[in-house]
């Protein structure tokens, strides 16, 4: 079992309230849950409206497939929602029968 996963830090030039923010958020949630099978959340940088913090993670048989899914999605919620990317990790682990696992990261600022 391989668990990929993705953080983000986006700007939010465009917002001016927390209001405005939490609906870029959602949308951005639910369309990486929809299109990329990705479960999300804000995980920081909640009380300011110019900057989110996105955790996400999917879980798939292999690193290869995950770590593009999650290079897709960064790419997909760049193209299509009104943010800059500031941040984008991608780290991805793979478990075993006996509980051990290895570990992988990729680091792109």
């Amino acid at each position: 079992m391989v668990v990929s996963m993705i953080l983000l830090i986006v700007e939010l030039p465009e917002t001016s309230t927390l209001k405005d923010k939490r609906s870029i958020i959602q949308g951005i949630k639910s369309k990486l849950h929809h299109k990329f099978n990705i479960s999300s959340a804000e995980v920081d940088l909640q009380d300011t409206a110019a900057f989110a913090e996105i955790g996400g993670a999917l879980v798939s048989n292999s690193k290869v497939f995950g770590e593009k899914v999650m290079h897709s999605a960064a790419q997909f919620v760049e193209d299509y929602f009104p943010v800059r990317i500031q941040s984008l990790q991608i780290y991805s682990e793979t478990f075993d029968e006996r509980g051990s696992y290895e570990s992988y990261e990729a680091e792109i600022h």
